[in-house]
C-alpha cells in the first residue's frame, strides 16, 4: 500500500528509561490500543500516521526507542528528528531524576531548535505516585519543556500528547 499524498514529514522520537511506556504511548497513537504484555523494546521501532495539522497533513514517522542502555546508539536517533517526546513514570522517582540525562543527550545530539515535551506517563496509577504534577511541571519550565501528564493504559491525554507536540512544531505554518 502506497503512502497518501502529504505535506510535511515529521520525526518525532519517545525517549525514556526502559518500562516508562513509551511502546504504549506509541501505540495508543498509532492504532488506539494498550498491550499490557508489551515487551521491551530493542534498538528502535519506526511507524507511521498521517494526521492533520492546522489545515497540513503531516506524515509523522515515530520513533519507540529501547529505554536499555545495552540498546541504544542514540546519535542516530536524532537524524531529522524534529521533536522529542521525554517519557518519565510517575511512579517511578529514578525515571523521572533520569530525565535530565536524556534531555542532555538530547540537546548534544539533536538540532539546536527541536521540540521537547516532558510526558509523565501511568497516571492510573495515581496511589503509586512517586513524583508529584508540580515536580515535572517545575522540571518542564526550567527547562523550557512542553509538559503533560498522560495514561497509556486508559488512553488519557495520549492524543491530546501528540497534538500539543505537532502543534508546537506547526507554529510556522
Amino acid at each position: 500500500m502506497g503512502d497518501m499524498a502529504y505535506d510535511y514529514r515529521w520525526k518525532v522520537v519517545l525517549l525514556g528509561d526502559s518500562t516508562v511506556g513509551k511502546s504504549n504511548l506509541a501505540s495508543q497513537f498509532n492504532q488506539g490500543e494498550f498491550h499490557a504484555d508489551s515487551s521491551p523494546t530493542i534498538g528502535v521501532k519506526p511507524t507511521n500516521k498521517m494526521v492533520q495539522c492546522n489545515s497540513k497533513t503531516i506524515k509523522v514517522n515515530l520513533w519507540d526507542t529501547a529505554g536499555q542502555e545495552r540498546y541504544r546508539a542514540p546519535v542516530p536517533y536524532y537524524n531529522e528528528a524534529v521533536a522529542v517526546m521525554l517519557v518519565y513514570d510517575v511512579t517511578n522517582r529514578q525515571s523521572f531524576e533520569n530525565a535530565a540525562r536524556w534531555l542532555q543527550e538530547v540537546r548534544d545530539h539533536g538540532e539546536p531548535e527541536i521540540v521537547v515535551m516532558l510526558v509523565g506517563n501511568k497516571t492510573d496509577l495515581e496511589r503509586r505516585r512517586a513524583v508529584t504534577t508540580e515536580e515535572g511541571k517545575r522540571f518542564a519550565k526550567l527547562e523550557k519543556l512542553l509538559f503533560i501528564e498522560t495514561s497509556a493504559q486508559d488512553n488519557t491525554r495520549v492524543e491530546l500528547a501528540f497534538k500539543t507536540l505537532l502543534n508546537g512544531m506547526a507554529d510556522p505554518f
